[in-house]
């Protein structure tokens, strides 16, 4: 199946295979956090707060949110989204470049809205939410299907850590899901596939353990242009081989060092029970 550039809601659905129901309850159980650039906050810090960097109000903040919540109920496209979404950030003044000062006084000319910006904003919030419901529906089904396979879409724009990892199984508990749970990077269309014990034999596939394979490293993200802060993130690693059984290292990118959506399955059970 050949994947657009930028997936809209019906292709990560069809991608991932779920109703958007789990995926709805993720992002609305999400609070918000002002934050000025986006290494302020990282990993699984996503899971409990909605950002984006340099939505300094509360009140845009929540539009922004808003905005991407109709995209996942109502299946927009990006075009729908931005074509929705942009008057109102254009009416806030959040739209362009301007001179922003931050919390500590100091004046920084930054780019607020635009479509750029915003096909960030709806790939990278949708693609989280998709997976993280996918991840707990996953969870619920371990007892039966204990058998994690990592899956990517393998055509030019594959990163070729993300092509050497495709195919590979772990158990379902195995920690390395932690940290390579996709997404793993802007722009990673990687998923994860559940098997039972008769389709992994059927398949002939080999079951294998991060034991000893992964490890972890800091990498410098960037310099703070006001302050000239080097800044820094923590990456995982893990050890695999290429086709040709040729060692290569699959790294997360900084930022995606997290599995979104932990704790979404024991939520989605409490929400079930109240509801019954």
């Amino acid at each position: 199946m050949a994947i657009p550039k930028t997936p809209n809601p019906a292709d990560l659905k069809a991608i991932f295979g779920l109703e958007p129901e789990a995926a709805i309850t993720y992002l609305k159980s999400k609070g918000y956090a002002i934050t000025w650039n986006w290494h302020e906050m990282r990993d699984e810090a996503h899971d409990q707060a909605f950002t984006v960097a340099k939505a300094m109000r509360l009140d845009l903040l929540s539009d922004i949110r808003g905005a991407v919540e109709t995209a996942l109920q109502e299946g927009q496209t990006l075009q729908q989204f931005i074509k929705e979404l942009q008057p109102t950030l254009e009416s806030q003044g959040w739209w362009g470049q301007q001179v922003i000062v931050d919390s500590q006084g100091v004046g920084e000319l930054v780019q607020l809205g635009s479509p750029r910006r915003l096909k960030t904003i709806y790939q990278t919030n949708l693609q989280s939410a998709y997976m993280a419901g996918r991840k707990a529906s996953m969870e619920e089904s371990s007892d039966t299907h204990p058998y994690w396979r990592y899956v990517a879409i393998l055509d030019g724009k594959t990163r070729p850590s993300h092509r050497a990892l495709s195919g590979t199984v772990y158990r379902h508990d195995d920690p390395v899901w932690s940290a390579i749970y996709p997404p793993n990077g802007f722009n990673c269309r990687c998923r994860v596939t559940a098997l039972s014990e008769s389709a992994v034999k059927r398949r002939g596939l080999t079951i294998v353990s991060s034991q000893g394979q992964v490890s972890s490293e800091t990498v410098e993200t960037g310099v703070d242009k006001r302050t000239g802060e080097i800044r820094t993130a923590q990456v995982t690693l893990v050890r695999t081989t290429d086709a040709a059984g040729k060692p290569i290292t699959f790294r997360t990118d900084p930022g995606f060092n997290h599995a979104p959506g932990t704790g979404l399955a024991d939520m989605l059970k409490r929400k079930q029970a109240s509801a019954a």
